[in-house]
Order: structure tokens, then sequence, then C-alpha cells
């Protein structure tokens, strides 16, 4: 028996997941804490398809090159610093961080063609930053990473980091949040107050309030009603993220800034790293400032954890069903496609400004009598259920 005829119309929805970009995104994108690399030791990084070496010259410049030397192949990340250069563990080539070979120790001279990938290197923040161009071109001054003040302030603490390795999902999984209101409720279970995004150039932030869901638990005590967060986030370029955060509970405050950042390993693979760093309170000790950075970076990881979850799991969707409320998707995504063309191709509709809004009065009434109802429930359920 044929239960619903219209089961296969053509009105059905069909989903189009497209495929994976065959580039890596153009752009800045963070390798982790600068103070890990200052180790006198090279460090292998895999990303965009191939592997790197990360290492700091004689001078105390961070370089990044690739990581296989161009004469035999060896991994100049099982190498040796050599004071300017890296020393491949193969035949003790020296590279340079600029790319030459430096010397060859058992030779009258260097070949002019002996060079090797080098790719441009940023250290600002406290962290390092890698420059990749599909086409090998410099980086812009117009997409510089920005300096943040409150860095190295004596009002604030230093990064608290964290980082894992995404598999089985492409990057812009992660991009797709920065429009994505309602997961905000369903997945952190935060209830949004107002929501706005604005994308310009290769800027694109998100500005949010929110507040704690009287249905939720919290530890011991029943609910997270008395939260309110206040948050402004920012991608410059592709991958790296500046989120301003306010929280505040039962009269106290706390102020930090957090870093959300990634970089591609493979098409389906990406490391995602997370950071704070908090301001310290009026007769804060630096131990209890270093706790609340902790705390932020902690709370911003195990967000990351719910998110990972969804990941993993979903399919991709390159045409999205969408409603009134889920926000500018479309929009986002074309923003995020200039990374992946050539400068010369970017187009007008993928960096002219785009300001928008979402109306959050049908949301947060059906989500008032959701949470309403969840708490009368919860009131009536025998103890231990």
């Amino acid at each position: 028996m044929v239960t619903d005829a219209n089961a296969f119309s053509d009105d059905v929805r069909q989903i189009d997941g497209g495929t994976n970009p065959t580039r890596f995104a153009r752009g800045w994108h963070c390798l982790g804490l600068a103070k890990t690399f200052h180790d006198g030791r090279p460090h292998q990084i895999d990303a965009f398809g191939t592997s790197l070496v990360v290492f700091e010259s004689a001078d105390g410049t961070l370089n990044t090159l690739d990581a296989y030397c161009r004469h035999m192949g060896g991994n100049l990340a099982q190498g040796t610093i050599k004071g300017d250069g890296i020393a491949c563990p193969f035949h003790d080539w020296r590279w340079g961080g600029d790319g030459k070979c430096l010397n060859i120790p058992y030779s009258r001279r260097v070949p002019r063609t002996a060079r090797t990938q080098a790719w441009p290197t940023l250290e600002r923040n406290g962290l390092v930053f890698i420059w990749n161009d599909p086409r090998r071109r410099p980086p812009p001054e117009s997409v510089d990473i920005p300096v943040l003040d409150a860095y190295g302030s004596s009002e604030w603490t230093d990064w608290s980091w964290n980082s894992l390795l995404v598999e089985g999902t492409n990057c812009r999984e992660l991009i797709d949040n920065v429009v994505d209101m309602a997961h905000f409720f369903y997945v952190h279970l935060v209830k949004p107050t107002f929501f706005k995004n604005v994308f310009e150039k290769h800027v694109a932030s998100q500005f949010m309030s929110a507040t704690g869901r009287p249905d939720i638990e919290l530890d011991s005590n029943y609910g997270q009603e008395g939260l309110l967060m206040e948050s402004s986030a920012t991608y410059y370029g592709p991958a790296y993220m500046v989120n301003g955060q306010t929280l505040a509970s039962g009269g106290a405050a706390s102020e930090g800034l957090l870093i959300n950042c990634h970089y591609p390993v493979t098409p389906n693979s990406f490391v995602l790293q997370w950071g704070a760093i908090a301001k310290k309170n009026e007769g804060m000790s630096d131990d209890e400032a270093s706790a609340m950075a902790t705390q932020f970076a902690d709370s911003l990881g195990d967000a990351f954890m719910q998110d990972v979850e969804i990941w993993r799991n979903k399919t991709r969707v390159d045409n999205p069903l969408l409603c009134e409320e889920d926000g500018p998707v479309y929009q986002l995504r074309r923003w995020y496609e200039q990374f992946y063309v050539d400068e010369d191709d970017i187009v007008p509709e993928m960096v002219n400004r785009f300001e928008f809004e979402v109306d959050l009065h049908t949301a947060q009434s059906k989500w008032d009598v959701e949470m309403t109802a969840n708490m009368a429930a919860a009131k009536q359920a025998p103890a231990g259920v």
C-alpha cells in the first residue's frame, strides 16, 4: 500500500551537496601561539594539502618553508636550525627563510636554481600567521591582521590556547556560524535578543546580545536566567576571528577577547584553534585573572565541541532551504567566495557593504513558550528523573 502518493513529487526539495573547493582560501591563517615556535626547534605544520616547517632564525624572526627539501626530499622539520637557516637532516643543505639555499657544506657552489617555497610569515598579538595564495602573490596591506591593544597590556592576561583537528568536514561549516542565529538557542543554549551581520571587503562581523535560558540546568543551579552576554565577533579574512565578549551574572561582569581561527589541512579537514585573554577586574590577582581567561577559552571550547558534533554528522548543503529568521546565509557565502577565486575575479557582490538585522520577535515569543513548558515539565517530573 502506498502511504504517501506525493512522496516522490517534483515539489520535494532535494539537497545539492556540491563539492569541496579544489583550492585553499587566500588569506592569513593563524598557526597558534608564537612562543610555541620560539624554542630553537623546527616545527612541522600539515596544512594546505602539504607539509610546512616553521623555524626561528638567529635574529629571532619566524620563517615558514615547504617542509620537503628540494634536493632529495628530506624533511626539514626533522633537521636542525643553524644560524639564519635550517639544515636538512639528509645532506645538510642549508635553507634561509626567504627560500634560498644558503650553503651546501660539501659543494663548491650553490646552484642558481636552488630555491624552495617560502611562505610570508607574520608575528602579531603573540600569534603567528602565514599567508596562503594559490597564485603565490604577496599579501596586500589592505588585508593586514589588526593589532589588539589589549594584548600585552598590564590590564589583560596572556593567552589561554587550545586546538583540535576536525576531520570529515570542510571549514565552510565553521564560517556559516557567523549568520546562524537560531543555532545559538538549540546548540549553545542561550537566547539571542539581538542579532546583526555586517559584511564589507574582507571583513565579516556578527553582533549579538543574548540571555541565559532559565530552562537549562547549569551545575547545581536551576537555570541561567541571570546571564547576559554581549558579543562582537569579526572575521578578518577567511580564517581569523576576533570576538570581544562581555558576560554578566549576579551583579558581576567579566570582559574577554576570544580568538576563533583555523587552517585547512585537506579539503575535508582543518585544525580549529581558540584562545582568550581576559581583562583583570579591580582587585583581581594575576592568578585569578588567568583563571578567568581560561574559563573564557574553556567556554568557547565547549561551544566548539557542540558544533563539531553537528559538523561530523551533517551533510554538506549548497542550497540550504531557509526561513526569514535564518539570516543572510547566501550573502555570507558570496562574501566567503572571494577567498577562493583569484583577486582579479572578485566581483562587487562579494565585497560590497551588506547589513542585515534578524527580526527576533517571533523567535523570542515561541522560545518563551517552549522554555515555560520545559520548566513546568521539569517541576512535575519525579525526583531523580
